[in-house]
């Protein structure tokens, strides 16, 4: 026979044993005591030690006015770059006290609105939010909670508040002219187009403007949102590859470089010398894939601590840590590129 399942101890439990109200006993457990008398506050312990009683700290959260809760909503959870990210937020929350509650929109405005609207209704003290190109409508949804609002990799030029990113334009112009230099005299752009997000745009504007100082010659391949049809940008970069120039691939955009670096395998042979291919945030699979994809990196680790810390200060009221901060990123050179120019 099944054993049968055990009663789960309420705070009504603990008040009638205690032979106490059930506010007295909330007021108990969140610390509220300064009026309790001491007698009082013995009979709720003894109750709460001799039941074992557990606070749900989802009913404490909905009903405290801190539930030390953090909701997180990344792209893509499945991506290295966003679990990077969230392992650097829990880092830091966990120290404080927190815990971090993450949910993963798919780049899809309708899912990120939904998250949001669930993790407000746990009750988070407030949020860290990898935004999708349609976000400032549902930002106004947590604004008018009161909840805090950091945002990471990406922020809205026309939206102030309170960001971490990556030196997306520096490292991309740096980079790119390091190329230019190596003897690449013809390039393509193959990303998604820039709207409103600040990394899109920067990038993308670091690759222009390094193709205007090094008086060099570009194309685009503006990839939708929805993914890369792998065979169409195949055929593009058929007809766009001069086998006579040096022709060098940019693919900004993380979630698009396994679909960019499978459309370019009829030039694997090619590289690096005739072409090269360049992607962005240093995917695990770029380092063994063969040949490795040179990348530049983001310190996602440090982004997600940084977006932690913003968060907590403006929770905690402190202002004790600037809430726009820039990280510096890195390039990891490999075969899928000539040497740069130092």
């Amino acid at each position: 026979m099944a054993a049968a399942k055990k009663k789960r101890v309420t705070i009504t439990d603990i008040a009638e044993l205690a032979g106490t109200s059930k506010t007295t006993v909330s007021f108990y457990l969140n610390g509220k005591t300064d009026r309790m008398a001491p007698a009082t506050q013995e009979r709720i312990r003894a109750a709460v030690e001799a039941t074992g009683y557990v606070p749900n700290p989802l009913a404490r959260g909905m009903n405290a006015k801190s539930s030390r809760l953090v909701g997180v909503v990344v792209n893509d959870i499945a991506n290295a770059f966003s679990g990077r990210i969230v392992r650097g937020v829990e880092r830091v929350c966990h120290e404080a006290g927190y815990r971090v509650l993450v949910s993963s929109s798919n780049d899809d405005v309708a899912e990120e609105r939904a998250y949001i609207d669930r993790l407000l209704a746990v009750g988070v003290d407030g949020f860290i939010v990898q935004p999708t190109a349609q976000f400032r409508e549902v930002s106004r949804t947590i604004e008018e909670a009161g909840k805090e609002l950091v945002f990471f990799d990406s922020k809205f030029y026309d939206h102030g508040g309170s960001w971490v990113k990556t030196d997306n334009y520096d490292a991309v112009h740096a980079a790119v002219s390091s190329l230019a230099g190596a003897g690449y005299d013809r390039f393509l752009l193959v990303g998604a187009a820039p709207e409103l997000l600040s990394s899109r745009i920067e990038r993308t504007g670091g690759f222009v403007d390094a193709m205007g100082a090094a008086g060099a010659d570009y194309s685009s391949y503006t990839v939708p949102d929805s993914g890369v049809d792998v065979g169409d940008l195949t055929a593009w970069l058929e007809r766009n590859v001069d086998p006579g120039r040096r022709t060098l691939v940019f693919a900004p955009n993380c979630w698009a470089l396994p679909d960019v670096y499978v459309a370019m395998r009829p030039f694997y042979d090619l590289m690096p010398g005739t072409v090269g291919l360049l992607g962005f945030d240093n995917p695990d699979w770029a380092a063994v894939a063969s040949p490795a994809v040179s990348c530049i990196e983001q310190p996602a680790s440090e982004e997600g601590e940084a977006a932690a810390r913003i968060l907590l200060d403006l929770i905690d009221g402190t202002d004790a840590v600037p809430h726009q901060q820039v990280l510096p990123c890195s390039v990891m050179w490999r075969a899928t590129t000539l040497p740069p120019m130092a």
